[in-house]
């Protein structure tokens, strides 16, 4: 059977710019006639002209559920046959978790994936969708190719698609057209194929069927397929083991982000039940939370640390050793110590997944993590929430400690970072900039600030660049950074994972080397940094708000 390829005429829609994690905005914007199609037709063009045509290739098309999911997997199926595509491989029912889909582009060799997620931002008909490009390596597309996007995007005259029928999606079956096959396949078996290959699945399974309990928190997002098939069916958790396991296009009217205070069903079930270790996910499934026993919080911070210092014992994809270690430069320094330990180097990098995924490709990075709960390694070149919260029970299983008894031996052993983050969300755009500018002026005028009233006196303010060592890449203007002489540090920077308004995201670390002090609460450890933080920048001022939307 013959299909038609018909051109349909278009104008450019302003804003399409992809942010870190690609392009987010309202699902009432992406709904408009025309717009998800010009940001796929700019995105495969800008492919193309990079890497070479896509006829013949193949490409990976998957989501994590949530609304609008469904309506935009059919077009880019008729965008792909336009451009000749010879396969595209879709996840039953459209889903994909982030990871699953790095693992499956690595695995079948594809060209590139369209990952349709706006991660742990809320969804339903009034929240908010997002598209981003993964290229070949399994990882978010790097700046040369997002920025050549939006430069078509805004030049765009007309996209293509072709008649090609709806196509069920619901039953795992391959759909050839001629000769353009669709092959929607189980969305779970390679990344759990991949998993086994990781770690050691008999010894987890005796820990878990040894009666040590666990809750996990799929968040109503894409992780619940894959938390039913491996932590009970293969690992032999209780069904009750799992819970807010089937992806709604909603997320159940909740906000699927893995900390503690949307998370917050999990942090009341695990302080109030007899749980050992408690996690969650986001929406699609590449952040994780993790808890031990009475809701012991594990700052992302200290897990990307932990798991890098016992990955050589514990993890059997890591007895060959590590070849490097990095964390984004908002992230604790608590892997800085373990780095140094170790002997093997660190990287600090931009906020972004795709910083780390040159360094994998290079050879020189093995474990990664960012303070916004991602935590990933070199297996593939997503940040992966399933994956670190096998990392953690297989550490519990290597050590036979709790959760809190891994974390304050690793303080014993390396001092404590303590660390926090406050996140001002959907603040006037102009209002955020503003406040930014103002704290760029102390750049390079550091004396200018007085001493404060703690002791804390300023020695650096920086606005952090990053010259990747893999391509020469100079990546400018990723936040700003206050360090003090006794090394603590703020760091203000505005985030690009928001599809409205502007989020100010303010961090606090302070390295701590004193063991009567470790078990001191995070917040009231750097209370006076925080206040430092709120005086030194004025934010009440700049934006009217009293208080933060989240704490962590």
């Amino acid at each position: 059977m013959a299909f038609t390829v018909t051109k349909i005429d278009t104008t450019p829609f302003p804003g399409q710019k992809p942010g870190t994690s690609g392009l987010r905005k309202k699902v009432s914007e992406f709904s408009r006639p025309g717009y998800l199609e010009n940001f796929i037709e700019s995105t495969f063009q800008a492919v193309e002209e990079l890497e070479g045509p896509l006829a013949g290739s193949t490409i990976v098309v998957g989501g994590d559920g949530r609304y609008f999911v469904t309506e935009a997997l059919q077009t880019i199926l008729k965008m792909a046959h336009a451009k000749k595509v010879a396969k595209v491989i879709v996840g039953q029912n459209g889903l994909f978790s982030t990871p699953a889909v790095s693992c499956i582009v690595r695995k079948y060799h594809a060209s590139g994936a369209v990952v349709l997620t706006a991660s742990h931002n809320p969804g339903g008909p009034h929240e908010d969708f997002g598209v981003k490009y993964n290229i070949s390596n399994g990882g978010p597309a790097p700046e040369s190719v997002t920025a050549l996007i939006f430069e078509k995007t805004k030049s765009l005259t007309a996209y293509y698609k072709t008649d090609l029928p709806t196509i069920d999606l619901t039953v795992v079956k391959t759909h050839t057209f001629d000769g353009f096959v669709v092959d929607v396949i189980d969305p779970v078996a390679d990344y759990l194929e991949m998993l086994r290959s990781i770690f050691d699945f008999p010894k987890l399974r005796a820990l878990i069927q040894g009666g040590f309990k666990i809750l996990i928190d799929c968040l109503d997002g894409v992780s619940g397929p894959y938390a039913r098939r491996i932590f009970v069916e293969e690992l032999g958790a209780a069904p009750t083991s799992v819970v807010h396991s089937t992806p709604l296009v909603d997320f159940g009217g909740s906000h699927p982000d893995p900390n503690l205070v949307y998370a917050e069903r999990l942090v009341t079930a695990v302080r109030t039940g007899d749980f050992d270790f408690g996690a969650a996910f986001d929406g699609d499934a590449d952040r994780n939370m993790i808890l031990g026993r009475d809701a012991f919080f594990v700052t992302p911070s200290d897990s990307v640390a932990v798991i890098a210092d016992h990955a050589q014992a514990a993890i059997p994809y890591f007895h060959g050793g590590l070849k490097g270690l990095s964390r984004s430069m908002p992230t604790g320094a608590a892997l800085d110590h373990v780095a140094k330990h170790l002997g093997v180097k660190l990287f600090v990098v931009p906020t972004g997944w795709k910083f780390f995924g040159n360094l994998m490709d290079a050879g020189q990075l093995s474990v990664c993590g960012e303070e916004s709960f991602g935590t990933g390694s070199d297996h593939i070149r997503e940040k992966d929430g399933v994956w670190a919260s096998l990392c953690w029970l297989s550490i519990l299983a290597h050590t036979g400690k709790s959760v809190s008894e891994v974390l304050h031996a690793h303080w014993i052993k390396y001092g404590r970072n303590f660390f926090t983050r406050y996140d001002y969300e959907n603040v006037e755009s102009d209002k955020a900039d503003a406040m930014i500018k103002y704290l760029s002026g102390f750049i390079g005028n550091a004396a200018s600030i007085p001493v404060f009233a703690t002791g804390h006196k300023v020695q650096t303010v920086e606005d952090f660049a990053y010259t990747d060592p893999t391509n020469g890449e100079v990546t400018a203007h990723q936040g700003l950074q206050i360090i003090f002489t006794d090394g603590s540090r703020l760091v203000y920077r505005l985030s690009g994972t928001g599809s409205s308004g502007a989020t100010i995201r303010v961090y606090i670390d302070s390295y701590i080397n004193d063991p009567s002090l470790y078990a001191t609460d995070a917040q009231v450890a750097l209370k006076p940094l925080v206040n430092i933080a709120l005086e030194l920048s004025q934010i009440e001022k700049f934006t009217g708000r009293t208080a933060p939307t989240v704490i962590t």
